[in-house]
């Protein structure tokens, strides 16, 4: 199995950027595909970004796309969130997730990490 720590969330100005962080360890062998989802309150988890695990492959949803970059460090074993031009919408509690099949097979998930963006 798999675990995932995310780290990095914190409270901002609108504008501002923020990089988060998601640790994995345990079974790394077998992850495909890892992804960044969000929730705020109120509001269904909606999907943010995704890459896989050599990195080739990168999917962003609209409402981030072009502010938002996913990466990842294999040898780390972590893969970043780098939001820059962060909006008051983007608050959330931000997960890392193992996707084992897209777009809605999933392993672990991390406990996420809070994003706050005051305007």
């Amino acid at each position: 199995q798999v675990q995932l720590v995310e780290s990095g969330g914190g409270l901002v100005q609108a504008g501002e950027p923020l990089r988060l962080s998601c640790a994995a360890s345990g079974r790394t062998g077998s992850i495909r595909l890892m992804g960044w989802f969000r929730q705020a309150p109120g509001k269904e988890r909606e999907f943010v970004a995704a890459i896989n695990w050599s990195g080739e492959y990168t999917l962003y949803a609209d409402s981030v796309k072009g502010r938002f970059t996913i990466s990842r460090d294999n040898a780390k074993n972590a893969v970043y969130l780098q939001m820059n031009g962060l909006k008051p919408e983007d608050t959330a509690v931000y997960h890392c997730a193992e996707i084992k099949r897209w777009p809605d097979d999933f392993g672990s998930w991390g406990q996420g990490t809070q994003v706050t963006v005051s305007s």
